[in-house]
């Protein structure tokens, strides 16, 4: 479960994809009497639904995630539950009423807009599969919010370059993989020993210990030996 957050985040961006494909395909198809219409079929795509939105919000919600602390993650979690449950509803409300979801691109093509009027010259509507993967996502998204809410409870806190704390993780400690990736983007070699903070100037041996860098020790051990030679001459 500590390591699962990678997969958590890759899962949340093909959940947001899914709904973000089925935002683009042809979710209906009416059939128009050819004696009141000018066309007799009319296609309307995902537009009907607010899919686009709900999915750039989880992509967003999923690269959060990969830095966000314990708290941000809980609320990333229930935001993520939230939007997969708009957007199951939304589908399932165009699909109860397909005529008035295309009311829009059927309006375009004939140029009726009252609804009784368009129900009058639609024959039929064919319903494509894509509303039902698009609320297929939002189920998915459902479901990965609660797992967020579960698993995240082992997942390590934010990074060393995010979380400001400047703690080194114990040698031993399981290895999290983003936190390696923001550690090489910083140009830190993840897999070598931890180093402690150093004294005065900040630096650090290899070893972990700071450097002795005492300033003026060198003026102090000159200004020591000066007796030693004013003896030698007074002896000559």
């Amino acid at each position: 479960m500590r390591r699962s957050r990678p997969l958590v985040v890759l899962a949340g961006l093909a959940v947001a994809g899914i709904v973000l494909l089925s935002w683009t395909q042809t979710w209906f198809t009416a059939h128009l009497d050819a004696t009141s219409a000018t066309a007799s079929t009319v296609t309307a795509d995902g537009s009907v639904v607010p899919y686009s939105a709900l999915a750039i919000a989880m992509l967003a919600l999923s690269i959060a995630l990969t830095i966000a602390g314990r708290v941000l993650r809980v609320v990333l979690a229930v935001v993520e539950v939230l939007l997969g449950i708009a957007v199951v509803v939304t589908g399932i409300g165009r699909l109860t009423d397909p005529v008035v979801a295309a009311q829009s691109a059927i309006s375009g093509v004939t140029g009726v807009q009252d609804v009784p009027a368009i129900r009058s010259i639609v024959r039929s509507i064919d319903v494509t599969p894509w509303p039902y993967v698009g609320i297929a996502g939002g189920v998915l998204a459902v479901a990965l919010g609660l797992l967020v809410l579960v698993a995240q409870r082992s997942w390590p806190g934010p990074s060393r370059r995010y979380g400001g704390t400047g703690r080194v993780p114990a040698a031993d400690a399981p290895r999290d993989a983003i936190v390696d990736w923001d550690d090489l983007s910083a140009g830190v070699d993840p897999t070598a020993a931890g180093t402690s903070t150093a004294g005065v100037d900040g630096v650090a041996a290899a070893d972990g210990t700071a450097e002795d860098r005492t300033v003026g020790s060198g003026e102090r051990r000159t200004e020591d030996d000066a007796p030693d030679h004013e003896e030698h001459r007074e002896q000559h």
